[in-house]
């Protein structure tokens, strides 16, 4: 869980500092004077620098889903298993009244779904071989309720939306530090060009600040499962979802946790989150007692 936390968190501040280094190398934001902030023009700057990652992501998302976990998408079923899965997300599609999802399979022993894609009439739900191996189809049932719900609430782009947004403060706040910085280490306030105390604050800051960002989008993201749980719970039924959790909470109380690295941007639409400790301020999917909890108080 650990190192699915740390990779997710350190995926986007990455995506920060990369962006920034190839703006300072090409002299992009050579306009920005380090004696006369322009407030208004640095925000909107910042507001570029900080969607731009998180939009590119949510329009390349199937892709990267289908690349990263070498998804097999369905195009007509070949066995029972296959023509049951379709017939179950049509079917709860056509209750969440949207339009039917992409619907693919890939091979991991890992019991987890996930849903993603750029809107809810341009979505994938995956599934993983070892949930349709180790859950019955009630439990499974549940667990693709729960993404369809994801798409319906339009979870993937409020996520994006969300990401962009504190990317931007952070972009913005981070410059104006290494401003401050750049100008307490300079002995020549008259000085035109800007000097390494800017980079060093600018680069030192956007990855506290980055770190800070994100544990914002993980509390998000916590909300959101509780609502798509929820969602669930009205689409396939409140004890399939309750089911689906507690035979996940058995299956990762009795093995060992997979851990994938292959795509960590992903993890956070996945049903499987494990937090604990310290890191549950970074963990992108509430315990899961407390999501059975939460479904046991919603009236039948």
């Amino acid at each position: 869980m650990f190192k699915r936390i740390f990779l997710l968190t350190l995926t986007n501040i990455a995506v920060i500092v990369l962006l920034t280094l190839v703006i300072s190398i090409l002299h992009l934001d050579r306009w920005l004077n380090v004696y006369g902030i322009d407030y208004q023009t640095l925000f909107l700057f910042s507001m570029v620098v900080g969607f731009t990652g998180s939009f590119i992501s949510l329009a390349l998302s199937k892709w990267m889903a289908k690349m990263a976990y070498n998804i097999h998408v369905i195009q007509e079923p070949s066995n029972e298993a296959e023509r049951w899965l379709i017939e179950t997300v049509s079917e709860l599609a056509q209750r969440a009244n949207i339009k039917m999802p992409e619907v693919g399979i890939y091979e991991s022993p890992e019991v987890n779904a996930f849903a993603t894609g750029p809107s809810r009439s341009n979505a994938l739900v995956a599934v993983s071989t070892g949930i349709l191996s180790q859950m019955n189809k009630k439990q499974i049932a549940g667990v693709l309720a729960h993404e369809i719900t994801h798409i319906n609430n339009g979870d993937m782009v409020t996520m994006s939306l969300l990401q962009g947004v504190v990317n931007t403060f952070v972009v913005f706040l981070s410059r104006i530090i290494g401003f401050f910085v750049d100008r307490l280490f300079s002995r020549n306030d008259e000085r035109e060009s800007i000097g390494i105390g800017f980079y060093l604050g600018m680069f030192i800051s956007e990855i506290v600040l980055g770190l800070l960002a994100s544990i914002i989008v993980a509390w998000y993201s916590r909300m959101r499962e509780f609502r798509a749980d929820a969602g669930g719970a009205h689409l396939a039924g409140k004890e399939a979802m309750i089911s689906a959790l507690k035979k996940l909470k058995q299956i990762m109380e009795g093995e060992s946790a997979f851990i994938d690295e292959r795509s960590p941007a992903l993890n956070a639409f996945k049903i499987n989150g494990r937090p604990g400790g310290i890191l549950a301020l970074l963990a992108t999917h509430p315990p899961l007692d407390e999501r059975i909890e939460a479904l046991e108080r919603i009236p039948d």
